[in-house]
């Protein structure tokens, strides 16, 4: 008999900024539900309807109230939902070649996760854990009305980077549209490593 699976805690970051149906908030209800089917704990924070003020750089969540930003704002619960989970998924259709502002504002507000003091990692200087464990991450976009793969090709590459600086890697990126079922073996393949 073979060993039992857990089920995954799988944040998911909408930053779709777009009111209504859009191709990226369908492939988010198709994903949400696929995982559920399979067991798995989905949560997705609509941050579009989260009060999220932008970062300041004032390094408060660094210094004064490590740890935590400064500013008493929905970003501590976005940043529990992230470090609590086995994958965080960012989501976003893309805009001028890049991630929406909202997606970018509550990313920004992510730096509270990793420590002030930096380390060498792969021959260069990173940020130290904060913590012990850290999610994977994924990236699931839309593509903008004349948009390019190289729009798609430099926005992976910016997560991949960022997935070090969480010590973490960047397990799968995505298209609205792509099949579910493509994103769901990424997740399998991460439970069997959590």
């Amino acid at each position: 008999m073979g060993r039992l699976r857990r089920a995954l805690r799988i944040c998911i970051l909408d930053g779709d900024p777009r009111e209504g149906d859009t191709p990226l908030s369908e492939a988010l209800a198709q994903l949400a539900a696929a995982l559920a089917a399979r067991g798995h704990q989905a949560s997705v924070l609509r941050l579009q309807e989260l009060e999220i003020q932008y970062c300041v750089g004032c390094f408060g969540c660094w210094v004064k109230t490590p740890g935590r930003c400064v500013f008493a704002d929905d970003s501590a619960r976005v940043c529990r939902e992230v470090i609590s989970s086995d994958l965080t998924v960012f989501a976003s259709p893309l805009v001028m070649g890049y991630v929406s502002a909202t997606l970018k504002r509550a990313m920004d507000k992510l730096i509270p996760l990793i420590h002030p003091y930096t380390a060498v990692i792969g021959a260069e200087i990173h940020h130290r854990r904060r913590y012990t464990r850290y999610p994977r991450l994924g990236l699931l976009l839309e593509r903008e009305p004349g948009g390019s793969d190289e729009d798609v090709r430099l926005t992976r590459r910016m997560f991949e980077r960022t997935a070090i600086n969480f010590h973490s890697r960047l397990a799968f990126v995505h298209l609205a549209g792509d099949p579910p079922e493509e994103v769901l073996d990424v997740v399998d393949r991460t439970r069997r490593r959590v």
